[in-house]
This record gives structure tokens, sequence and C-alpha cells, in this order.
């Protein structure tokens, strides 16, 4: 399936980088940890960063239930997912550039509000996050859950924007060899596990925290 510009989602530059195919799109938000939450509180734009998950294509998002900006019943919002996989070291300032992969979504999300829902994308948040967990750890309480604000977005609205390879310079810049040029790789990586010092003795690393060593980017 292709994504469907609206006005809102269609690139006004560099168009030549957008990406049309919805895989695409699955991807960005699959490799991501963190999400960045924009939205209007009080006549001004606020963003912050903010776990999530994805089924299919509805992304899962959640925060207090006392936070005043998760009290109604949708929350028009547009929420961004940026990978930084290098910096480009150009020959001419002006076309320095990043290596990178985001997505932006727009649309109105939906307070979920049905007990098997909530847990369902309370699952799937805690999964992406941390492949595993759910099924590890003791799951959420009827106080947790009450305490925990649940909003489903819709992924019909957005865009995919990335760009790759070696920088752009002018050929006139490149025959001067006026500095070196190239990429510098950026990605995240998952160190060894550090243990909580209250842990008890007989508690091991399970393999679901022990084998995730790489984390995107």
């Amino acid at each position: 399936m292709t994504l469907s510009p609206t006005t809102r989602s269609t690139l006004g530059r560099k168009r030549d980088r957008a990406a049309v195919d919805r895989s695409d799109l699955h991807a960005v938000l699959d490799d991501g940890l963190v999400a960045h939450l924009g939205f209007v509180r009080d006549d001004a734009p606020v963003v912050l960063p903010t776990a999530y998950g994805r089924d299919g294509d509805t992304l899962y998002l959640h925060g207090s239930s006392g936070a005043r900006y998760l009290t109604g019943d949708t929350l028009p919002c547009c929420v961004t997912v940026t990978h930084l996989d290098g910096i480009v070291h150009a020959r001419a300032l002006m076309h320095f550039s990043m290596n990178y992969r985001s997505a932006v979504v727009h649309g109105d999300a939906r307070r979920v509000t049905g007990d098997d829902e909530r847990l369902h994308a309370l699952r799937v948040i805690v999964e992406h996050l941390t492949p595993g967990a759910w099924d590890h750890a003791r799951r959420p309480d009827r106080r947790e859950l009450a305490a925990t604000a649940v909003f489903a977005l819709d992924l019909t609205e957005a865009s995919v924007k990335s760009r790759s390879g070696p920088p752009s310079d002018d050929e006139a810049d490149v025959a001067a060899g006026l500095a070196w040029a190239g990429v510098v790789p950026l990605r995240t990586v998952a160190g060894p596990p550090e243990t909580a010092p209250d842990l008890q003795r007989h508690r091991s690393v399970p393999d679901h925290v022990r084998d995730r060593r790489h984390t995107g980017g």
C-alpha cells in the first residue's frame, strides 16, 4: 500500500527524498524508540518526547491520566520519529547535511477507553520498547491503569523522508579539493545490562534482555 499525501503531509522541499510506500513508514516507526508528540496547549505549541508502539496502521501513545492535555476524548496532534544515521561533511559548509530517516504523522488521536484495547495498547508499547518484558514482569493493576491515559493515532495521514549517501558538492569544489568530504556514520547500540543493586542474587539476566544489543539508528 502507498501513502496518500494530504496538504499537511506533502513535502514542500526535497520532494525527491519522500518515500511513498507504507512499508517505509512502518519501518521508520518500528526502528525508533522515542516519538515527539506535538500539540497545542493554552494557545501555545508543546512538543514532548514519549514512548510509543505500532499495531498495523495504528500508533499507540500513553501518558499520565492527570496530564491536562490528555483529558479529552481526542487530541489533535503531530507525531514525529527520526533516525540520525550520519553527519555529512562536504567541501563547502553550505552542503553539510545529515543522513536520516524520518516519519511525520498528523491526525486526531482518540482516547482508548475499553479495557481490552487499553491493555492491548500498553502491551504494544511495552513490547516495542522492551520486547519480551510483558510476559516477564508484573502487569499493570487497576490503580496503575487508572493513572494511565492511552491514545490511538491512525497512520492514514503521514509522510516519510530520508537522505543517504555521500555529500553533494559543487563540481568546482570537488575539483579544487578544498577539504575532506565524507560521512560519519551514527547508530544507537545497547550496552551490557546493568542489574539493579537490590535484585535477589538468584535472578539472572533474562534472555530477552541479554540478547537486545542493537536498538536501531
